[in-house]
């Protein structure tokens, strides 16, 4: 399949620029792969689509205030961003300008707190350290939340805080929200469990790799960085539970579709942690769940390849197309659309 089989055309006025007012009063498109029907409905009525017995899988992962503004010892303005930490206070970040930013600079972040900046690393990274091994403390007092570069705003609202990471954020460690998990409330969470629908809890710290678009010709020949995952013992046995009495297990997001059919070997989930960089597209023979609910992805996208291998690419593009008609919103702070 070329990449260029994934393209769309998207007015920008499309693209989400805040979340709805309240998340579960986002547009839901729900898609039935059996008979190709397409139906508009509001996330709030999600668990209509469910079944009792079937289980909602969520990736728990916070996101972290990783994008950091200081000056260098010159007075030049030096932005960090922070994207994954390799050993306490040690980090691989993006540092910009980053020419201008020779090793061994440090850049005082804010009051008592500073950053070294090191050597060069592959992709246009650099090391960075902290004299705080809690970094995540020092990002509490002084990062920016990450919002992603299509959101076209100089800096972040105050609401930003709490709509750009999920009601059950829990691990600290990604710099970008596993958005299809945004739209959750806990009006939501009692009328799945009023229907008998169960919830799980992984998580996968979302890296900034989300965001590149796929450069290659072939799909194939595109690759994913690795990111770090945790499947316990406990949703392992709650998902091999669920499968066992017939229930559907139901990926809340691309990122916990990555993680559970890594982690689904032999018709069986098995717990670990470690990190994945597995990639999805067109053709793919799934083994580890059977719905799927994800928001409306970027053209050439790694996500959107996922979508496609999931829903059959002809019909998941016939509906993007029906979703840039209906006027629904796209990427993070967008709508939603639900596979079965």
């Amino acid at each position: 399949m070329n990449t260029s089989d994934l393209d769309y055309a998207l007015p920008e006025e499309l693209i989400a620029q805040h979340p709805c007012e309240q998340r579960d009063e986002s547009r839901l498109l729900v898609l039935d792969r059996a008979d190709q029907s397409m139906t508009v409905d509001v996330f709030r009525n999600l668990p209509h689509y469910l079944r009792r017995g079937d289980c909602l899988v969520f990736n728990d992962t916070r996101v972290i205030r990783a994008r950091l503004h200081g000056r260098k010892p010159t007075g030049g303005q030096v932005e960090v961003f922070l994207l994954h930490e390799t050993s306490p206070g040690e980090w691989d970040a993006l540092v910009r300008p980053s020419s201008k930013v020779k090793p061994g600079t440090p850049v005082k972040i804010a009051a008592g707190i500073e950053a070294l900046v090191g050597d060069r690393l592959p992709g246009g990274r650099r090391h960075v350290s902290f004299a705080q091994p809690d970094v995540l403390t020092v990002l509490e007092q002084a990062g920016e939340v990450p919002l992603p570069p299509y959101i076209r705003r100089d800096t972040p609202d105050a609401s930003d805080l709490t709509r750009y990471q999920t009601i059950y954020a829990h691990a600290p460690g990604a710099v970008a929200a596993p958005t299809a998990g945004l739209h959750f409330t806990e009006a939501v969470f009692c009328r799945l469990e009023e229907s008998g629908v169960d919830r799980a809890f992984l998580t996968l710290h979302v890296g900034y790799g989300t965001f590149r678009p796929i450069q290659a010709e072939r799909l194939e020949d595109h690759t994913l960085e690795p990111e770090p995952f945790t499947l316990t013992e406990k949703t392992a046995t709650q998902l091999n539970r669920t499968r066992a009495v017939g229930g559907r297990i139901v990926a809340v997001g691309t990122t916990v579709t990555r993680v559970l059919e890594t982690q689904c070997q032999a018709g069986a989930y098995h717990p670990g942690t470690g990190e994945t960089n597995r990639y999805i597209y067109p053709p793919y023979t799934f083994r580890a769940i059977d719905a799927l609910q994800t928001n409306f992805h970027l053209p050439r996208s790694s996500l959107l390849a996922l979508v496609c291998a999931f829903g059959g690419a002809d019909f998941i593009l016939e509906a993007y197309r029906f979703a840039v008609r209906e006027q629904f919103r796209f990427y993070s702070y967008g709508d939603t659309m639900l596979i079965l």
